[in-house]
């Protein structure tokens, strides 16, 4: 009987839980139909450089960077040619320069070496490139490759948290597992950007914008009146 009854109240709370993250798909469907990266990039190549950029640096800031750096290293070839001090110059306003200046001259040379030049396609081997982690190529594989691979970065975890998309998740992995389980994989992609914009503008880590948010019915931080 007990066990019934832990069955019962562990369906109950999934349905619940499935009908959060439909109300809130909805919305966005709405509201937001387009939800894009606000990189700027025009080929794979670019967009996977930029992105290992902005691990803790504002897009704005990547994008006036990767104006001469896309200009003067159009190709992998032409940025696994350079060195350290020849690259550092056009990076140097960004957070951790250092490591990112090695990560994209190592990433150019694994390109060619392994990959015959070109951006992979699976997450597996996305992550075998200097300074891509499993965020950076899920961005990689949805953004180019149109996979239902969901990116969680400090605004979506923030976010996801939130609104009660995600449980306990201590670790963007967890959070990342618990997000595609209830979301369809044809809004997968479109998600990731959904979760950041919110983020990025309502949805703020200090002072969020709770009075101009159409979320807070569904938002269980609201409903708990405790919005950190």
């Amino acid at each position: 009987m007990q066990f019934f009854l832990m069955m019962l109240l562990t369906n109950l709370q999934n349905m619940k839980k499935q009908e959060r993250f439909d109300k809130i798909i909805s919305y966005f469907l709405e509201h937001k139909p387009i939800a894009e990266t606000e990189l700027h990039y025009e080929n794979p190549f670019q967009l996977i450089m930029a992105v290992v950029l902005s691990a803790q640096c504002t897009d704005k800031r990547v994008n006036i960077v990767t104006q001469d750096l896309f200009r003067d290293f159009p190709t992998p070839q032409k940025l696994a040619e350079t060195d350290f001090d020849n690259l550092f110059p056009y990076i140097r306003s960004i957070s951790y320069p250092n490591n990112k200046t090695k990560h994209l001259i190592g990433l150019a040379q694994m390109l060619l070496s392994d990959f015959d030049g070109k951006v992979p396609e699976k997450i597996e081997d996305l992550v075998k490139l200097p300074g891509v982690g499993r965020k950076t190529a899920n961005v990689i594989a949805s953004v180019v490759y149109n996979q239902p691979a969901m990116a969680v970065d400090t605004h979506v975890f923030r976010v996801s948290r939130r609104l009660g998309l995600t449980t306990n998740a201590k670790t963007p992995l967890v959070a990342e597992q618990q997000l595609v389980k209830y979301i369809p994989d044809e809004y997968i992609a479109t998600a990731h950007h959904w979760l950041i914009l919110h983020g990025r503008y309502t949805c703020l880590a200090r002072s969020p914008k709770c009075t101009q948010c159409g979320l807070q019915e569904w938002c269980k931080q609201f409903q708990s009146g405790k919005v950190e």
